[in-house]
């Protein structure tokens, strides 16, 4: 990894799939997963009546298109693709900070890029697995970090709507993380939040705006569940999209 994040220009989300340039930007404490299901697994499991066009995808990163699961009304929920990289919809500017495709579970009830769609805004992105970078002698060893079942799972999303003055709109969201527990403390000291089925509700019901509600939601997941494994460092490279992404290596 190296410093100096390089956004991509906004597109359809096919080019932006093929945009993302290679390893030369900061990674910070959520920056690569995948997601690897067929379009039925994700409408049973989020309880949704259709999904858009999905194919497998093994290394996602900042900048790009990605599936988020809201509420639209009292038991109804949607998928869409929303852009990785919140933009608040205050913001006078199209491309936000690097920063904003994470907030922090301890200020994101109170931070003002944050606060509101903490509040009304929340949504689940859903994933197979996510990718963090273990500091080494010489260089940062990537690991996926994945259920140990196997199942599909989801992060803890924030979404917002932004619009340009000439009518241009974007939809954007950010993932919030916490820190690491036992599984993931040894690689990196931060995880995003993983939303247990149980909570989906809770979660993405934009009438609960109690944070002493929401905030029970934001620890990190319990480790006897997951697992992780070092990956090939090709994937370092957001263009190696390959189910060799998600292969151990010894």
């Amino acid at each position: 990894m190296t410093h100096g994040y390089l956004p991509v220009k906004n597109g359809s989300s096919q080019n932006r799939h093929s945009q993302i340039p290679h390893i030369g930007y900061y990674l910070p404490m959520c920056g690569r997963f995948y997601l690897d299901v067929s379009k039925a697994e994700l409408m049973a499991h989020y309880d949704v009546q259709s999904t858009p066009d999905i194919s497998p995808r093994f290394n996602i990163a900042p900048s790009q298109d990605i599936l988020a699961v809201r509420a639209i009304a009292a038991n109804e929920r949607n998928l869409d693709y929303l852009h990785w990289g919140l933009i608040p919809s205050w913001s006078k500017e199209e491309k936000p900070h690097y920063s904003m495709i994470n907030a922090r579970a301890e200020t994101v009830a109170s931070k003002p890029a944050f606060r509101a769609a903490f509040k009304h805004r929340r949504c689940l992105i859903p994933v197979s697995g996510f990718y963090e970078w273990q500091p080494q002698d010489h260089f940062k060893q990537p690991y996926a970090i994945s259920m140990k079942d196997g199942g599909l799972f989801s992060l803890a999303g924030l979404w917002d709507h932004w619009e340009s003055t000439d009518g241009k709109v974007i939809e954007s969201c950010s993932i919030v993380v916490t820190e690491a527990n036992e599984v993931l403390a040894p690689i990196h000291d931060r995880m995003p939040v993983i939303i247990a089925q149980e909570d989906y509700s809770t979660w993405l019901d934009p009438e609960i705006q109690d944070k002493d509600r929401l905030a029970p939601l934001l620890h990190p997941y319990a480790a006897q569940a997951m697992k992780a494994y070092p990956v090939s460092p090709r994937m370092n490279n957001p263009g190696f999209d390959e189910p060799k992404c998600i292969q151990p290596i010894a």
